[in-house]
């Protein structure tokens, strides 16, 4: 660990909602450099969230910054919300980036990040892992989910970081009826998805609820996870199952209410949504 501290620029941005608590925060140095892998992990794990990120300046010449992304339990090579909410910090102290995209290094490589009014959306990083998942592993999975076979209508590999894998239930009742019990689902990493078939009781936009169950991280039910919706939009847009632009809600069954927007132009699937900064000042590190 770092043997003097210094003062570092901070804020924790809440991630995929209009309305500040609402959505999914992150905790964000923004003066991340000299910092010890050691120090980095400890900070994460004091601040408890579901992860916490380090802006450094990049090793690679086309990027804006390098991202280090850490959860209680150690770094990830990518993941969404912090993505979007340390691109959202970087730009309000002042961050600018070279072109018309913020871009970002990390772990996967470089990701690019567009301004769209006022939302950040991120270019969906290709899958490392797909495919449909092994029946054995689905039947393992089911019961800590309180959930049976015969609801189930796929089951598919989506891993792009995080290593999810995605349950597509029946119906959006479905998948928020579910009853997660976070001890027996162990090192897993489980999304869930379900279609709105007869619309959002009270949101029109949206077409699907996703929940996101991070047993392998151990941080529980993730209130909205940007790689998920990643990985199953590459999937589900692969197919041909859905239309270029949708909605995802998640959040509902943690008292969330984060809104995802999946918007593909034909090069790039990307994924979007508003940030707010609820905390900014200084940490000492």
């Amino acid at each position: 660990m770092s043997s003097v501290q210094q003062s570092r620029r901070f804020a924790q941005v809440d991630v995929f909602s209009s309305k500040p608590l609402r959505g999914n925060p992150v905790a964000v140095v923004v003066d991340g450099d000299g910092i010890s892998d050691d120090e980095m992990a400890a900070f994460a794990r004091w601040t408890n969230l579901s992860e916490t990120t380090f802006i450094q300046s990049p090793t690679d010449p086309a990027a804006d910054y390098r991202l280090r992304i850490f959860t209680p339990g150690g770094e990830l090579p990518f993941a969404g919300h912090p993505t979007l909410g340390s691109a959202h910090a970087w730009l309000a102290v002042g961050g600018s980036p070279r072109g018309a995209n913020v871009v970002q290094e990390c772990g996967v490589g470089l990701v690019t990040i567009r301004r769209d009014g006022d939302r950040l959306a991120f270019a969906a990083p290709p899958l490392r892992r797909s495919g449909p998942v092994d029946d054995a592993l689905v039947d393992e999975v089911l019961p800590s989910l309180g959930l049976s076979r015969e609801h189930v209508r796929a089951a598919e590999w989506i891993d792009n970081g995080p290593p999810w894998f995605v349950l597509e239930l029946d119906s959006a009742e479905r998948v928020l009826s579910a009853t997660p019990d976070l001890a027996a689902l162990g090192a897993h990493d489980v999304g869930l998805l379900g279609r709105y078939e007869s619309g959002h009781p009270d949101d029109p936009d949206v077409e699907f609820e996703v929940r996101g169950l991070a047993g392998g991280e151990a941080v529980g039910e993730d209130p909205v996870t940007g790689s998920l919706n990643a990985g199953i939009a590459v999937w589900l847009r692969s197919n041909g199952r859905v239309s270029a632009s949708y909605v995802a809600s998640q959040g509902t069954a943690v008292q969330r209410s984060g809104r995802v927007h999946i918007d593909d132009d034909g090069e790039h699937i990307w994924v979007g949504g508003q940030s707010t900064t609820v905390i900014s000042g200084t940490v000492d590190l």
